[in-house]
C-alpha cells in the first residue's frame, strides 16, 4: 500500500485500516507509527486517532494491544476450543470477543497428531483469513485454569450434574467424577470428555453456594482474584511495619481527623483545615490531607510490590476485601487510625476564599489521628452544631469547634469552585448491602449521600489535582487518571434517546460537562424519566482510565488529574507517591528507573486489573440483591424499566436494584415492534409501550442468589409462570424459525 512520508501528517482512517488487514504482523500503535514514519507530537496525535476510531466502532484491541477492524480476528489471539468433530478437527473461538458482530469459529490447524486439543483447551495462535473464514495455527498451549467452571451440583434421578454460576450459562453438564462433593455443593470443576459427550470433572469443593460469605467467593473464584500472599510477602511485610518513621514532619500536634464509612476497612486519609493567616489570602484556609505513606514501606522490585502489582488494587465486597497489601500493612501500620503515630505523606494546601488552590506543597511527615469518625457521626455533629441541640458525638466533642467546623468552612469554598466548575453531577446511588456478625443478610439499601460524603470527596479532589500539577512543575512522570470526552457515536444515540422524550440536544456544540447536567436539569426533580435519562447519560460516557499521557478528566472537568489519595488500595497512587518522592527528593521509596519506562504498560495493565475488579463487586452486589429477594418470589413488586431489547425488557426493584429479564414471551401473544431508538417495545394492537424509565408492577418469578440473576413476569401472567407466547413461525417449507428474532418480535429503528 502507498504509505505517506513524515511530512503528509497522520494517515487516513482508511489508510490505517487497510494497514491493518494488510499486515502480516500483528499492528499495535508502535506498528503504525512505524509504518506512516510518525514521530513525537503526531504519535501522540496517532493515539488519540486511535482512540477516536475504536469510539467509532472501527477497531478494537486485542489484550495484547495489537489493533484489527472491529468485527475482526486479531492476528494473534487466545483461543478456547470448543468443539472436536468426528475427524478430530477442533474448532475454537476467540476467548475474548466485545464485537457486535457474531463470534466466529476458526478451524484449528494443527501440527502432527490430530486431536491433541481437546474442549475447553486454551491457545495462542496466529490466525489467517481462508475463503469466508478464518483457520487458527496454534502456537503455545496454555493453562487451562481460566476455562474452569464454577457452579453448584444438582440431583437428578440419582445422578449429579453441574449447573454453572454465569448469568449466560444454559446448559447443565453430567458430573463424571465429584471429588467427594455432594449435590448442593459449589465446585470448581473442569470439562472433559468430546461432544456430545462433555462432562465435568469436580477439581475443588468450595461448600455452600449460600452460606454467608459464598458469594463473594464465588466472585474470587471466577475472576481469578489473588486472595492469598506468598510467604516472601508476607515475611516483608511483618519486616517494615517494624520501620523507625525517620526524620519527617511532625504534625502531631494538629487535630486531624479521618472521616470514612462506618465499615471501612481501612483509613488511608485524613483531613484538618484552619483560617490562612496570610494576609495574601484574606478569608481563605490552609488545608492538610494526609494520606498513609505506603511508598515508605513498598519498595520497587520488593517482594510486596510485585504482590501488589499483581493485584492492582483492593477488591471489596459487603463481607470482607481482597487486599492489595497485607493485612500487616494496609489495616494496622499503613492504616491512619486514632492515637496511633503513622507515616503519612501530607499535601499542603492553600484555599483562596473563592475555594480555588492558590499553592500546594508535599512532606513526608508524622501524624496522629484525633478521631476516626464515620460519615453519619461527623454530619449528625455539624448538624446539632449548626442547628443547636442534639445528641452529644460519640468522639471527643471538642473536635467539632477545633477540626469539623473549620473542615465545613473550608469545604464550602471548595465547593462553590466546583459549582463554578460544572463537573458532570449525576445522582445515581450505590446499593449497600447491611450484614449481621454472621455474616447474614439484614439489608439492601441505597447508600444515602451526605454533605460529610461531598466534604471528603472534595478534599481528595483537591489533592489529586496538586499531586499532578506539583509533578507537572517538575516534569516528573505522572500516571493520569484520564476521561475522555463521550465519542460522537455515544452522543448520536444520545440524541436519538433523548428525542424520544421531547429533548433536543444539539450535536455541533462543544460538549461540556454541564451541557449533560442542562439536560438533568430540564427534567426537574420529579421527573418520572429522570433516572433513566441520567443512566443513559452515563452510558454515553467513555471509561477512565490510568496512562502518563494526559487527556483530562471531562467527567471532573479538571485538566490534570491523578489518584494520590488511596495508596493502600491502588497501585496507580503509589506510583503518583514514588514519583512524588523522587522529584521532591523525599527521602527513599522513589520510582525506579525500570518503572519510569514501563509507564505507559502498567497503566494498561491496572486499567484493566480495575475493570475487573469493578465487575466482581457488581456481580457479588447482585448475588446478595438476588439473595435478599429470593424469600419474596411470587411477590408483586414495584419495578421501573432499565433497559429495553428485542427479546424483553430488564427492570429493576425500585430502591433495591438488581436487573431481571421479563421475557417477551411472556407479554402475550401480541406482536411488539422493537423501537431501538426509543429504547421501548410497541405493541402493534394495543400500543402497550415497555419503554426504559417505566415504572410499574411485576411479580417476581424466579431470584438465584448464585448466578445474581432475577426474572420477572407481569401480575396478570396466567397461574402467574407466564405465557409461553405464539408458536413459532414456519417458514416457506413449514420448518419452525430457530434463528433470528423472538417469533412475536418486528425490528424498528437503525439498522
Amino acid at each position: 500500500m502507498a504509505r505517506p512520508d513524515k511530512e503528509a501528517g497522520l494517515p487516513t482512517r482508511e489508510q490505517i485500516l487497510e494497514f491493518i488487514s494488510s499486515s502480516d504482523q500483528p499492528a499495535g500503535k508502535r506498528e503504525i507509527a512505524r509504518a506512516f514514519g510518525l514521530y513525537g507530537h503526531d504519535k501522540i496525535a496517532l493515539k488519540s486517532l486511535l482512540k477516536d476510531m475504536a469510539d467509532e466502532g472501527l477497531i478494537d484491541s486485542s489484550p495484547g494491544r495489537a489493533f484489527h477492524a472491529m468485527g475482526g480476528v486479531p492476528k494473534v489471539t487466545v483461543l478456547r476450543v470448543v468443539d472436536v468433530d468426528d475427524s478430530g478437527t477442533a474448532w475454537a473461538v476467540p476467548e475474548r470477543w466485545e464485537s457486535d458482530a457474531p463470534e466466529p469459529r476458526l478451524r484449528l490447524l494443527e501440527k502432527g497428531r490430530k486431536g491433541a486439543l481437546g474442549i475447553g483447551d486454551r491457545v495462542l495462535a496466529r490466525t489467517e483469513e481462508r475463503g469466508n473464514g478464518h483457520v487458527a495455527h496454534p502456537m503455545k498451549k496454555l493453562a487451562k485454569g481460566a476455562d474452569l467452571l464454577l457452579g453448584v451440583l444438582h440431583d437428578e434421578g440419582g445422578r449429579l450434574f453441574l449447573k454453572g454460576v454465569e448469568k449466560r450459562e444454559r446448559r447443565d453438564y453430567a458430573v463424571s467424577d465429584a471429588g467427594g462433593a455432594e449435590a448442593g455443593d459449589l465446585v470448581l470443576a473442569e470439562r472433559t470428555g468430546r461432544p456430545p459427550r462433555v462432562t465435568a470433572r469436580v477439581t475443588e469443593r468450595l461448600g455452600d453456594p449460600f452460606a454467608p460469605r459464598s458469594f463473594s467467593l464465588i466472585a474470587i473464584h471466577k475472576h481469578g482474584l489473588p486472595d492469598a500472599f506468598g510467604e516472601a510477602a508476607m515475611a516483608e511485610a511483618e519486616r517494615v511495619a517494624r520501620l523507625d518513621l525517620g526524620e519527617r514532619e511532625d504534625l502531631t500536634h494538629l487535630p486531624i481527623v479521618a472521616i470514612d464509612p462506618v465499615d471501612a476497612r481501612d483509613h488511608d486519609d485524613a483531613v484538618w483545615a484552619a483560617p490562612d493567616d496570610d494576609p495574601a489570602n484574606e478569608g481563605g484556609w490552609r488545608a492538610l490531607v494526609a494520606i498513609a505513606d505506603v511508598s515508605f514501606y513498598v519498595r520497587p522490585g520488593s517482594a510486596l510490590d510485585k504482590e501488589a502489582r499483581r493485584r492492582g488494587n483492593s477488591v471489596y465486597f459487603p463481607d470482607r476485601v481482597v487486599p492489595m497489601l497485607p493485612h500487616a500493612l494496609s489495616s494496622d501500620i499503613c492504616s491512619l487510625v486514632e492515637g496511633k503515630d503513622r507515616a503519612a505523606l501530607a499535601c499542603h494546601l492553600q484555599v483562596g476564599k473563592n475555594g480555588t488552590l492558590r499553592s500546594w506543597r508535599f512532606t513526608r511527615a508524622k501524624v496522629r489521628i484525633a478521631a476516626n469518625i464515620p460519615y453519619e457521626e461527623a454530619q449528625a455533629a455539624m448538624d446539632a452544631a449548626e442547628g443547636g441541640g442534639g445528641e452529644p458525638p460519640a468522639f471527643d466533642p471538642a473536635l467539632v469547634e477545633s477540626t469539623l467546623q473549620p473542615l465545613w468552612a473550608c469545604w464550602r469554598a471548595l465547593y462553590a469552585a466546583r459549582e463554578k466548575r460544572a463537573p458532570l453531577d449525576l445522582d445515581l446511588p450505590e446499593r449497600r448491602v447491611e450484614l449481621d456478625e454472621k455474616g447474614r443478610i439484614m439489608s439492601v439499601a441505597p447508600r444515602e449521600r451526605l454533605d460529610a460524603h461531598k466534604l471528603i470527596e472534595d478534599y481528595m479532589i483537591a489533592a489529586n489535582v496538586a499531586a499532578a500539577k506539583a509533578l507537572e512543575a517538575k516534569k516528573a512522570p505522572v500516571m493520569y487518571r484520564d476521561h475522555e470526552p463521550p465519542s460522537r457515536e455515544k452522543l448520536v444515540a444520545l440524541k436519538d434517546y433523548l428525542k424520544t422524550f421531547g429533548l433536543e440536544f444539539a450535536l455541533g456544540q462543544v460538549v461540556r460537562p454541564e451541557t449533560f447536567n442542562r439536560i438533568i436539569e430540564q427534567l426537574g426533580e420529579g421527573a418520572e424519566h429522570r433516572p433513566q435519562v441520567m443512566e443513559q447519560i452515563l452510558r454515553t460516557q467513555t471509561q477512565a482510565y490510568y496512562a502518563p499521557d494526559n487527556t483530562g478528566h471531562f467527567g471532573l472537568a479538571l485538566g490534570s488529574y491523578a489518584h494520590f489519595t488511596s495508596p493502600i488500595r491502588r497501585y496507580a497512587d503509589l506510583l503518583v507517591h514514588r514519583s512524588l518522592a523522587s522529584a521532591y527528593k523525599l527521602g527513599d521509596g522513589g520510582l525506579s528507573p525500570g518503572e519510569v519506562e514501563e509507564f505507559a504498560r502498567l497503566g494498561e495493565a491496572i486499567s484493566a486489573l480495575e475493570r475487573r475488579a469493578m465487575e466482581a463487586e457488581r456481580e457479588t452486589i447482585d448475588r446478595y440483591v438476588a439473595a435478599y429477594l429470593a424469600e419474596r418470589v411470587g411477590e408483586v413488586v414495584n419495578a421501573r424499566i432499565t433497559g429495553v431489547q428485542a427479546f424483553g425488557f430488564f427492570a429493576t426493584v425500585e430502591g433495591l436494584g438488581g436487573d431481571g429479564l421479563v421475557p417477551v414471551s411472556t407479554l402475550g401473544s401480541e406482536y411488539f415492534r422493537y423501537d431501538d431508538k426509543a429504547q421501548a417495545l410497541v405493541g402493534e394492537d394495543s400500543e402497550e409501550v415497555y419503554a426504559s424509565g417505566r415504572r410499574l408492577k411485576l411479580r417476581l418469578a424466579e431470584a438465584n442468589p448464585v448466578s445474581g440473576s432475577l426474572r420477572f413476569e407481569l401480575p396478570d401472567a396466567p397461574g402467574g409462570g407466564g405465557r409461553s407466547g405464539p408458536p413459532a413461525r414456519r417458514g416457506a417449507r413449514g420448518d419452525r424459525v430457530r434463528r433470528g428474532r423472538p417469533a412475536n418480535i418486528r425490528h424498528q429503528g437503525r439498522r
